[in-house]
């Protein structure tokens, strides 16, 4: 029998403070919190929701000296970008803050302190790179060389961005310091770890058979690590940007961003209810949430609580409902491409639609496995669901009551059997609502919200009230009335998912405030009370925005295939006498044809000023034979004939590769005579 609490401590993964946030962290993390935040406050229970920037390790220092500022300079500037997009969109956080801040060090220096004291850290010297010239500890991603695996000169110390090998900073090939370009020397340095294999026992038994509820990817991903066996986990590392390890000797040390960041939930519920804030971590009636990306998993469901569990005083997590990826018209999600929604520049081009894309999102959730975002779902849903479904039904409601009834809620009359089995059917569908909400099942939890829609849509469809009025109007208001009823009882249900819809529904129907327990109920617009002027819910999306939108992304990839792209490496060096026996020419093409059953190869006729000669060239991907006739090229006149496809080429005709991969032909800028030397 599952516990009773009497709060809940819902707490949402920090997003990196090194860029925007996108549609990726929206549909994992912060829809799915929000959803559940707005859904236990209007149930009238005790919530607290956390969030802030993790602003500490690595890649904002490397940020901000690739950008000749400090790292508190560029945190300071994504911090303000991503709490202005969390407003936006609706995201409800008590409180928002940050892991630079005064608060935040002092939480984690005094959290790990109480760690070392008791003696839950292990020391370890080992070696690690240190830049003499730079008189540094260098971070993986402070070195780069070559990829022992790919051959990629610009591979980091901890990955080669290019084939996606994880690596260490000893597996790199010529390494050397991102800081000074010198040559690292390996040098010993003092860390302290966190035993992770003493906490396995413990936590095999927590997660796996208390725990057998949570999601099956979470769980399945804890499973594989426990059956693995843990490892000490370094909480320190060399670095002047973090929270300066509290412990004699440690000058030059900074706990590590993984060991930081978590503790951000803990200072964030102390900066908030600086009296108080134990309630929500160290009492066993709260119920404690992490929403996150499945890339935090381990995190949450294994290093934090062992973080937690050594401290001896705090409660461990009663979920971690973890989302898989939203990848992005087929592709991942990526910010070094570009390639993303951003939520800000959303905003810009979308303005008054962050509903629609809180809605689409969470229909498209990543709850199991990732799942796609592409915009012409995105219209498809928008057009089709909220504007052809939802909105139809609440504007015709709200517009037949001022059309008929003069914009006040008439008196129902008898209920027919339709009547009631409407009623029915729409009450039956809150326990279905909750009970997935409950499960962090928010997809099913909209269709459920959207099927309460789709009723209300059928029944004004199925009953006509603008036939009906004109011969019968006890029955008309009947209809309206009940019309209405369920409209109101849509902002009910919908302010967990799209608040700003479920707000601009209240203030049409009048009122300020309903509670959840009121849903099903066909009373909560009196007799009488006055409807405010309709306005449309949503508005259809044409074509053109969307089109307009795929073009945005097609250039985006566009111009990273080309920033990308890398010249061919220079192949070897040949004397200038063998240079010197290749005879280039001008030539023009008289006639061209396709190679029979051969895609790439064109056949071309060439007045070279010697007689005429045949070439064979693989450029038919990239030029019509119609385009080409006519025009001069070069070409080298002296290559050895040699049959292809059984036809013999006199020649080749020269190209240039293009970042695309496109054969671009090497063209004289003004007319030549043909058989001229090119030199």
């Amino acid at each position: 029998m599952s516990k009773t609490f009497k709060r809940t401590l819902i707490t949402s993964a920090l997003p990196y403070a090194n860029g925007p946030v996108h549609i990726g962290h929206l549909a994992g993390v912060y829809v799915p919190a929000d959803i559940y935040a707005r859904y236990l406050r209007i149930k009238g229970e005790e919530v607290l929701f956390i969030g802030g920037s993790d602003e500490h390790g690595v890649p904002i220092a490397l940020k901000a000296k690739a950008e000749g500022v400090t790292p508190q300079e560029v945190v300071d500037r994504f911090h303000y970008i991503i709490k202005k997009s969390f407003e936006d969109f609706g995201i409800t956080f008590d409180i928002y803050s940050r892991t630079s801040s005064k608060i935040h060090h002092k939480t984690a220096s005094d959290f790990f302190r109480k760690l070392y004291d008791k003696g839950e850290f292990i020391e370890k010297s080992s070696e690690q790179y240190y830049d003499n010239e730079a008189q540094q500890f260098l971070a993986d991603r402070y070195i780069t060389g070559k990829c022992p695996h790919c051959g990629n000169e610009r591979a980091y110390g901890d990955q080669c961005e290019s084939c996606g090998t994880s690596l260490s900073p000893l597996d790199l090939i010529e390494p050397k310091s991102a800081v000074s370009g010198s040559v690292p020397v390996l040098k010993e340095t003092k860390h302290w770890y966190l035993p992770l294999d003493k906490h396995e026992s413990w936590l095999k038994e927590w997660i796996l058979n208390q725990h057998k509820e949570w999601k099956s990817n979470v769980y399945g991903q804890c499973k594989s690590w426990l059956d693995m066996g843990l490892q000490p986990r370094a909480v320190s590392r060399d670095l002047d940007w973090g929270v300066p390890v509290p412990v004699a000797g440690a000058e030059g040390k900074v706990l590590y961003v993984w060991f930081d960041a978590p503790i951000g939930y803990i200072s964030n519920t102390v900066e908030y209810a600086p009296n108080d804030w134990e309630k929500w971590w160290k009492n066993e009636d709260t119920k404690l949430v992490h929403f996150i990306g499945k890339d935090n998993i381990v995190f949450h469901c294994i290093v934090f609580p062992s973080m937690l569990k050594a401290d001896g005083s705090y409660i461990l997590p009663e979920n971690v409902p973890a989302n898989e990826f939203l990848n992005l018209e087929g592709d991942k999600i990526s910010t070094s491409r570009n390639w993303a929604v951003w939520l800000h520049e959303y905003m810009e081009e979308f303005p008054g639609k962050q509903d629609v894309l809180r809605y689409v999102l969470t229909a498209n959730a990543p709850e199991t496995k990732d799942n796609d975002f592409t915009w012409k779902d995105f219209q498809a849903r928008n057009n089709n669901e909220l504007v052809a479904v939802f909105g139809n039904f609440v504007n015709r409601a709200l517009t037949f009551t001022q059309k008929y009834f003069e914009g006040k809620v008439p008196a129902c009359g008898e209920l027919t059997e339709y009547d009631k089995q409407t009623l029915d059917d729409f009450r039956r569908i809150k326990g279905d609502l909750e009970n997935y909400i409950e499960h962090y099942r928010f997809r099913e939890a909209l269709k459920e919200a959207m099927n309460m829609a789709r009723i209300g849509n059928k029944y004004l469809a199925d009953t006509e009230p603008w036939k009906v009025i004109k011969t019968d109007q006890q029955r008309a208001a009947t209809i309206i009335n009940i019309s209405l009823q369920i409209t109101a009882n849509l902002a009910i249900v919908f302010e967990p998912f799209l608040p700003f819809t479920a707000n601009k529904i209240m203030k049409m129907i009048g009122k300020e405030k309903f509670s959840w327990q009121e849903i099903g109920c066909i009373s909560l617009l009196e007799v009488g009370h006055a409807i405010q002027t309709p306005e449309l819910l949503f508005e259809r999306i044409e074509d053109e925005v969307i089109e307009a939108q795929i073009q945005k992304l097609q250039d985006t990839k566009k111009a990273n295939e080309i920033k990308n792209h890398q010249a061919a490496p220079l192949k070897p060096d040949v004397a200038f006498e063998d240079f010197a026996k290749l005879d280039i020419r001008v030539g023009k093409v008289m006639e061209c044809t396709k190679v029979p059953k051969v895609d790439k190869l064109l056949q071309l006729k060439i007045d070279d000023g010697l007689g005429g000669r045949t070439i064979i060239s693989g450029i038919a991907q990239y030029y019509q034979p119609e385009n080409l006739t006519g025009k001069n090229v070069c070409f080298i006149a002296n290559l050895a004939p040699r049959k292809i496809k059984g036809i013999e080429s006199q020649g080749m005709i020269l190209s240039a590769e293009d970042a695309n991969g496109k054969l671009i032909l090497i063209q004289p800028e003004t007319d030549a005579a043909l058989g001229s030397e090119v030199k």
